[in-house]
């Protein structure tokens, strides 16, 4: 069995291009749970997309709308959304920013 890793330091983990302006880092994860930045510069697409993961975000940097289930609200530094397993949902950024994600259980296919 390999050992836990339990401490994610600043740059340790690449970032990935998605596209243009819209950038992904994995920062820690165990099988059950998954920590994840993603970076966009201003007017970035998060696509609308779903998984059967429950995701959870902070904005940890800009404004963002964000779309779930077809409801769209501006959210804002410092703070939060969460979407629920299946439900479609897409983010475009108003300014630069940054979103921390966590999922449940963690995302495979980002590994």
């Amino acid at each position: 069995m390999s050992e836990q890793k339990l401490f994610a330091q600043p740059n340790e983990t690449d970032w990935t291009e998605l596209a243009p302006g819209n950038t992904r880092r994995v920062l820690i994860h165990t099988p059950e749970l998954m920590q994840v930045e993603f970076g966009f510069e201003q007017g970035a697409v998060g696509a609308p997309h779903s998984h059967p993961h429950i995701q959870v975000s902070y904005v940890a940097e800009g404004r963002f709308e964000v779309t779930i289930d077809g409801q769209s609200q501006v959210v804002e530094q410092g703070g939060s959304f969460i979407v629920p397993s299946g439900l479609v949902h897409g983010v475009v950024a108003l300014t630069r920013g940054r979103l921390v994600d966590v999922f449940t259980p963690m995302r495979a296919d980002f590994v």
